[in-house]
């Protein structure tokens, strides 16, 4: 082990060495042991199911910058994952980039929900006229999704916006019939609605009639070559997350790569994750949709007194500092720590690996 280096816990304690900082994203990675020294996991309770979830569980550090969070989904593997972990680290431990705008317009998030909780769920995110709606959700059914959407129509009114997301569920076929049953509710573009750029190629020439654009996200996200695919992208809008891509500016990378409209959206984090996303948004050079930033207001508890929820439809752009008390309240249980703990530590190993 070279000098400066320690041992911390993880799922294998002897195993874990502390590497030396490496070169990431322009910068430089931080020590591991200063990274594990401020971690704090915690488990926050959701307002309402969503993707599956009722608890989101994230990571918290602290680093030169400020607080930034590490916050993949549990099921991701560690390769995908570090990315996530570039990412808090750029936020954590590199001055953000300039931004040119202070206040980001955003969209409510309708999780896949019986058509009669829509109003109780629109009630939180206060005055946003844009709705993300969730559609293709393992076990609904088409049915289902025209009864949301139609609910969130009566509840916007004529002049709402109304887009649809269906995370890559839908085959070319289910997809065309979805958009058209769909588009008598006035759709401003669906969400990746097939996985491939091969299905989105064939959708677009099938659904060119509807006049409904097509945006893209796990095309991109889950791409080894965001870039390269941002250059080759199917479609008229670009989703960007910063976490998932590697921190803003990939993803502002992307953005220039792909010379389209960009839309950006979250990951169901903490507040503290939510300002790394609406740095992005205020980096962007241009944004002419509402972003998918608001979903804090998904959660029933956060990491701070003074979250990130909209007002008027708006957020502001500004850092997080979690407070001790909710870090406490909400901490996670011991064994989920070590495993949080344990995916850092791998986690790191890979950037350092990549260097």
């Amino acid at each position: 082990m070279r000098p400066g280096t320690a041992i911390l816990g993880g799922q294998n304690p002897d195993r874990c060495e502390i590497s030396g900082a490496v070169q990431f994203n322009g910068g430089m990675t931080p020590e591991l042991v200063d990274v594990l020294s401020s971690l704090r996991v915690v488990a926050l309770p959701l307002a309402t199911r969503f993707r599956g979830l009722t608890v989101r569980e994230t990571a918290l550090f602290e680093g030169p910058q400020g607080w930034t969070e590490f916050s993949p989904f549990t099921e991701y593997q560690d390769a995908e994952a570090s990315r996530w972990l570039e990412a808090a680290y750029e936020y954590g431990w590199q001055n953000a980039p300039a931004i040119v705008r202070s206040r980001i317009g955003v969209n409510a998030t309708m999780p896949a929900v019986p058509a009669d909780r829509v109003p109780e769920i629109l009630a939180r995110f206060a005055g946003c006229r844009t709705v993300k709606v969730k559609v293709a959700e393992p076990g609904g059914s088409l049915a289902d999704d025209v009864e949301r959407v139609a609910a969130v129509r009566r509840a916007l009114g004529p002049e709402g916006r109304i887009r649809i997301d269906a995370n890559a569920a839908w085959n070319v076929d289910e997809a065309e019939h979805a958009v058209r049953a769909l588009s008598v509710y006035d759709l401003e573009y669906v969400e990746q609605p097939c996985a491939t750029q091969e299905e989105l190629e064939q959708l677009v020439d099938r659904i060119d009639y509807l006049d409904v654009p097509i945006a893209v996200d796990e095309g991109l996200r889950k791409s080894d070559d965001p870039v390269g695919a941002a250059r080759e992208l199917t479609g008229g809008i670009v989703i960007l997350k910063a976490a998932p891509l590697g921190g803003i500016r990939r993803a502002l990378e992307v953005a220039a790569a792909a010379a389209r409209p960009a839309v950006v959206s979250s990951a169901l984090e903490s507040s503290v994750g939510l300002a790394m996303g609406l740095h992005l948004a205020g980096a962007l050079p241009s944004l002419e949709y509402d972003c998918g930033l608001g979903t804090a207001a998904l959660l029933a508890a956060d990491v701070t007194d003074d979250p990130l929820l909209p007002v008027h439809g708006e957020i502001e752009v500004r850092r997080i500092a979690p407070t001790g008390r909710l870090l406490d309240a909400f901490a996670a249980e011991p064994d989920r720590i070590e495993w949080w703990r344990a995916r850092i530590i791998r986690c790191h190993a890979l950037l350092s690996e990549a260097s």
